[in-house]
């Protein structure tokens, strides 16, 4: 197996993790919440969880990009673009800070939804900006 191969293998597996860890902290905005804040259980999992699935999409993706010799789609800015959407809506979203309300995390949550969504169908549909 090639190391081309073998990066995007690790680098999809943990776009999974990723989608998993969004799901199941996402839940945390809607069961067992405390005080505007989300439910403390499996916190410290969770968190651990997201972190190593955003490392490892953040290393695998820039070891692709330099494989590729930055030989890139027009498609990848939007991709990349989306992905700082994500990441900034994922930071405000489970920020510790007792004033932010549970509607605004909620809200955070939508706009990461549809950042992520929006990342997957770039992947899945490939557009050709002409």
């Amino acid at each position: 197996m090639d190391a081309h191969l073998l990066t995007k293998i690790i680098h999809m597996s943990a776009v999974s993790l990723l989608i998993i860890a969004f799901v199941l902290r996402a839940a945390t905005l809607f069961i067992g919440v405390q005080n505007q804040q989300p439910n403390p259980k499996g916190f410290k999992g969770l968190v651990g969880l997201q972190h190593l699935s955003l490392t490892l999409i953040i290393l695998t993706g820039a070891i692709l990009v330099v494989m590729k010799n930055f030989d890139v789609a027009p498609w990848f800015y939007a991709k990349v673009i989306l992905f700082f959407v994500l990441w900034s809506s994922l930071i405000k979203t489970y920020k510790k800070d007792s004033s932010v309300l549970l509607q605004q995390r909620r809200a955070g949550l939508l706009i990461g939804t549809v950042a992520l969504a929006g990342i997957v169908g770039l992947v899945i549909i490939k557009p050709v900006f002409a």
